[in-house]
């Protein structure tokens, strides 16, 4: 699996997984871990990785120790040019100064929700997020990606809102991750923008749809740990092992889905690992108990992931 890490426009190519964030004891960030995790998926392949989105928890964390932790990746041995920021705060003020952080420290590029908290907001306020947010980056070499999770947030990113941004932002404006899990939504978004946007989904089963379409890469949570199942799906989707591809996701998920999914995917880690602290995640989240650990570990074990060649 390799491919360039950018394409023509300069946005991702490839897969840059939605990166889990590992604990200590004391529920702080591991640090060495994440970074042992980091370097362990871009061997095995992937572009780059994409840290505190909604699958690494990242409003759990605070701007202090979301700033280190990008600072700790980098300082062990993870490419600046391999890491999308996910920088998305309910305090603008705070978005825009984890934005101009990240772009200060080489990132390849942010990902940023619409403002999340108020509900109900116009079109005309979105953009006005957003704006507050570049504008007061105020730097010219620097990749937006638009964030699209309305399961999650309850606010949408408009067609109207996409285009007046990108008028308004032509060269930083990149590419949307489209997690809302509805492919009608995501096919809608591909045919409107691309290019010169790149769209990227989050839903693992839509990959195969939108890879046809142009779509060169993906920000997926379970690329945390068959980062090459994910890889070939959106980017070999007439290849013969395609159909075996895509029933292996859709198992996955289905095992996943009687649980939280935050932490399902970290029991997922834990298991494959056989390291326990992974089942750590941060309130409001809730930890697998032990019991209900034990049958899921060995739910895992019987689906037989080699992430070696997953």
């Amino acid at each position: 699996m390799s491919t360039p890490l950018t394409n023509a426009r300069n946005a991702f190519h490839g897969i840059w997984p939605a990166m889990l964030t590992p604990l200590d004891a004391s529920l702080n960030i591991d640090h060495t871990k994440m970074a042992a995790h980091a370097k362990a998926l871009i061997k095995s392949g992937c572009g780059g990785v994409t840290i505190f989105g909604t699958t690494g928890e990242g409003p759990s964390f605070s701007l202090r120790e979301r700033k280190e932790a990008l600072e700790k990746l980098i300082e062990k041995g993870v490419p600046a040019e391999r890491i999308i920021v996910s920088s998305s705060c309910a305090a603008l003020v705070e978005t825009t100064e984890l934005s101009q952080h990240a772009v200060d420290q080489g990132v390849h590029g942010c990902l940023m929700l619409p403002p999340f908290f108020f509900k109900g907001i116009s079109d005309e306020g979105v953009v006005n997020a957003y704006a507050q947010v570049i504008d007061g980056v105020n730097r010219s070499n620097w990749r937006l990606y638009l964030y699209h999770i309305p399961q999650v947030i309850a606010v949408s990113l408009s067609h109207a809102v996409i285009t007046e941004l990108v008028r308004r932002y032509p060269s930083i404006i990149v590419g949307i991750k489209d997690s809302g899990c509805d492919q009608a939504h995501s096919v809608s978004l591909a045919k409107a923008f691309m290019p010169p946007l790149t769209v990227y989904v989050g839903f693992e089963p839509d990959l195969t749809t939108m890879g046809p379409l142009g779509s060169t890469g993906a920000i997926s949570g379970l690329a945390n740990f068959m980062p090459r199942v994910v890889h070939r799906m959106v980017l070999a989707s007439n290849a013969p092992n395609t159909a075996h591809d895509a029933k292996r996701i859709q198992d996955i998920l289905e095992l996943l889905k009687p649980h939280s999914l935050m932490p399902a995917l970290k029991g997922v880690m834990a298991a494959l690992s056989h390291d326990d602290t992974w089942l750590r995640v941060r309130a409001p989240l809730v930890a697998m108990t032990p019991g209900v650990y034990a049958k899921f570990a060995e739910e895992v074990s019987a689906f037989k992931i080699d992430p070696s060649h997953e």
